[in-house]
């Protein structure tokens, strides 16, 4: 008895949800743009083995840890623009990650990836049998690694032809252990097949500024959350990052597109929402969780949530109010 169905299918309208209706996967969205956010998320479980596709239609910032058990291998769509840890998504390009590692995606408009997550033991196992004196190479972190574009792209087109077949016709994952035993059988042939080939991406000097740049803003917002109920200054965040002023706005304007501040401002109205949508009755305030997050003016706090998410904040806290406990 399966105890998720083998295929889910999420619309993800509202950033603050992204980690409803998944198990497998810890994420932290937050979208970059005014535009209202339709990103999708389709979920094949094939056995102890997953296929997750991602897409979205704005610019997102994700932040994205595997489960305890897991390997994750991410290969992307030829329309994919966007950064992982600052660097420039390209052609070839394949991420593997260990479940102890946190991955930052910045996305852009007509992003897609493809995630395998798979225990190791499985492909150990696959190994053992198809060429038994190699050794399983296990990640260590977040591993950038780079094989041919023919290659990279028959892996997705494998992916995206299952996730294809899966959500057209689910009951034929969620009513038969063979075919998802077959899928799951080919899935780490087409992966292993992939990986003989693979090579540890060297990067370049522009993909060292962009890992340089990527850590001065993770830097930068990790102070941010930690003062939350503070007023944030850019001398603060230059500061906790060791940089000038001029370094931190490039950074952020060449990682987020945005300010620092403007994007320390959306990380916490996305923080007051998350807040709100997960408080039980009488639990909150609007005033209390919008000075939690450093928001004193709450006119201007208020049109702020407004202009981000389409609605007040006394709208969202007034709604799930009315969600019945479970």
């Amino acid at each position: 008895m399966l105890s998720h169905p083998a295929v889910t299918v999420d619309a993800i309208n509202d950033p603050a949800m992204v980690n409803a209706g998944i198990e497998l996967i810890d994420q932290e969205a937050l979208k970059l743009q005014q535009q209202s956010l339709q990103a999708r998320r389709v979920t094949v479980r094939l056995g102890t083995a997953t296929v997750v596709f991602h897409a979205s239609n704005l610019r997102v910032r994700t932040r994205t840890s595997v489960h305890e058990g897991l390997l994750a291998y991410v290969v992307f769509g030829q329309r994919a623009r966007g950064t992982v840890n600052g660097l420039k998504v390209r052609p070839g390009m394949l991420l593997a990650a260990t479940p102890d590692s946190e991955v930052a995606f910045v996305v852009e408009a007509g992003w897609e990836n493809l995630a395998f997550l798979i225990p190791p033991s499985l492909i150990g196992e696959h190994l053992a049998i198809r060429l038994p004196d190699r050794e399983f190479h296990l990640p260590k972190g977040v591993e950038t690694l780079l094989v041919s574009e023919r290659k990279a792209q028959n892996l997705f087109d494998w992916g995206k032809r299952l996730v294809d077949a899966a959500e057209l016709d689910p009951a034929m994952f969620n009513e038969s252990k063979n075919m998802r035993d077959a899928a799951q059988f080919e899935l780490i042939e087409t992966l292993l097949t992939t990986l003989d080939e693979a090579r540890d991406l060297k990067p370049s000097r522009s993909d060292r500024t962009g890992l340089s740049r990527s850590l001065i803003v993770k830097t930068a917002e990790a102070y941010a959350v930690s003062q939350s109920n503070s007023k944030i200054y850019v001398t603060d965040l230059c500061r906790a990052a060791g940089v000038s002023e001029r370094t931190l706005e490039i950074a952020f304007k060449e990682i987020m597109g945005l300010t620092p501040i403007a994007y320390l401002i959306r990380l916490r109205l996305h923080r007051v929402r998350q807040a709100l949508l997960t408080a039980t009755h009488g639990s909150t305030t609007v005033s209390a969780e919008s000075l939690k997050w450093g928001f004193w003016h709450f006119g201007e706090f208020a049109r702020a949530y407004k202009e981000c998410f389409g609605e007040l904040p006394s709208d969202t806290l007034r709604a799930q109010s009315k969600v019945p406990a479970v």
